[in-house]
């Protein structure tokens, strides 16, 4: 069981066209959904959402998007105490969906010749990747998972006094670091220092957040500013997101849902989670964004706004590599692929933290877009040998997934 929510913890950080405006949106629809679409079927999406929040779900809130025609829709509620709705343009913490934010950034350099992707990043940091490892480990390897550098958070938390206790899961546990400000050199440190999942440029490659907290100081170095202050200015400006940044502290800045953590039935019944300092994954799972504000970046990045041409083409090659949860994903440079039969080529990414998941995938033609969040996280109870159970929620997500991104 032990070894199920070490998985599951590190996993935390992890599942073209162009918009210059955002599409308006039609009134005179259900509360809690709009739609502008003859390409979109609002009852049905209102009906697969709804399901969500039946089976389980305390609040979910989505934005499908098919050309300029957008659907949105909410289902729920954002806090359990008082019965306050839950609503479509709330903030959320998106978890890794930040990595892809960071590759865009990194890719920019490239662009300008600051940074070269098959170059040793040993070549710009050789203080934190020493020898040979530092020699042979590069830039795309971190981008792309294939380093051979072990993720930090199975190994660096128990050791920190526990953030959370794993051998003890429990309310208590999980505040034990809740606001400790941690520094990025000594969780790079721990990834470092710990036994390799392979060698570097080994396939298939290991999801690693330990890549992306090297790729945040490369960038502050090539760049001379903070990661955050660049990827601001030059990703989330560029790109016209109104409601994306990095928080600066615990507690989010805006309206948003309560974040609910269950481990896997082990808090009972979950509490809320969404204060806390996200220094311990802020390069690779720190952002706070919207469902609008993420369709808009992928829009814009898949459209050829942010990047080159090359530099995105180069995003798209894709390797194996195995997520947290032991799944073997097609993973390029900070964006994943999935293939989904009769309907297409997705890109995008997935992001957890405790008491959050999000999703966002737009089709490989920019067409069609789908982003979702909810409240609650690990609702699946484990059997006696720490596998979580099937759950109803997880059939009314996919079939949430289906009517999104493929409708009939």
């Amino acid at each position: 069981m032990r070894l199920t929510i070490f998985a599951s913890v590190a996993a935390l950080s992890l599942g073209g066209c162009s918009s210059a405006t955002a599409p308006d949106v039609a009134e005179g629809v259900p509360p809690g959904s709009t739609d502008t679409s003859t390409g979109l079927d609002p009852v049905r999406l209102r009906s697969a959402l709804d399901a969500v929040h039946d089976a389980g779900m305390p609040g979910v809130f989505a934005e499908v998007r098919d050309g300029d025609q957008i659907w949105r829709g909410a289902s729920g509620v954002a806090d359990l105490e008082t019965g306050r709705p839950i609503q479509d343009d709330m903030l959320q913490r998106v978890g890794s969906i930040t990595k892809t934010f960071t590759a865009t950034a990194i890719m920019q350099q490239v662009d300008q010749d600051r940074i070269r992707l098959d170059a040793p990043i040993g070549d710009y940091l050789p203080h934190l990747v020493p020898g040979d490892r530092g020699k042979k480990i590069t830039v795309r390897m971190l981008l792309n998972h294939t380093s051979g550098l072990a993720d930090y958070l199975p190994t660096a938390f128990p050791s920190l006094a526990s953030f959370p206790s794993l051998a003890d899961v429990s309310p208590e546990s999980l505040d034990d670091n809740r606001f400790t400000e941690f520094r990025p050199t000594e969780l790079i440190e721990m990834g470092v220092n710990a036994p390799a999942t392979g060698e570097p440029g080994s396939s298939p490659g290991v999801y690693s957040n330990t890549n992306y907290f090297l790729l945040g100081e490369l960038l502050e170095q090539v760049t001379g500013t903070t990661m955050e202050n660049y990827i601001a200015e030059n990703v989330i400006e560029r790109a016209g997101l109104r409601d994306t940044a990095f928080p600066d502290e615990p507690r989010i800045d805006g309206p948003h849902s309560r974040m609910y953590e269950s481990m896997y039935g082990m808090i009972d019944p979950p509490r809320d989670y969404s204060e806390y300092s996200i220094s311990w994954m802020k390069p690779g799972a720190g952002l706070v964004s919207t469902t609008a504000d993420l369709n808009r970046f992928y829009a814009e990045l898949l459209g050829g706004e942010l990047v080159s041409p090359s530099s995105l083409a180069q995003m798209q090659d894709t390797v194996a590599v195995i997520a947290q949860d032991g799944q073997t994903i097609d993973y390029g440079l900070g964006l994943q692929r999935i293939e989904l039969p009769g309907c297409g080529t997705f890109w995008g990414h997935g992001g957890t933290v405790f008491g959050a998941l999000t999703w966002s995938w737009t089709r490989a033609d920019g067409k069609r877009q789908m982003t979702v969040a909810m409240n609650l996280m690990r609702w699946n109870k484990l059997d006696a040998t720490g596998t979580p159970q099937p759950h109803p929620i997880d059939d009314g997500l996919s079939a949430f997934y289906q009517e999104a991104r493929c409708g009939n």
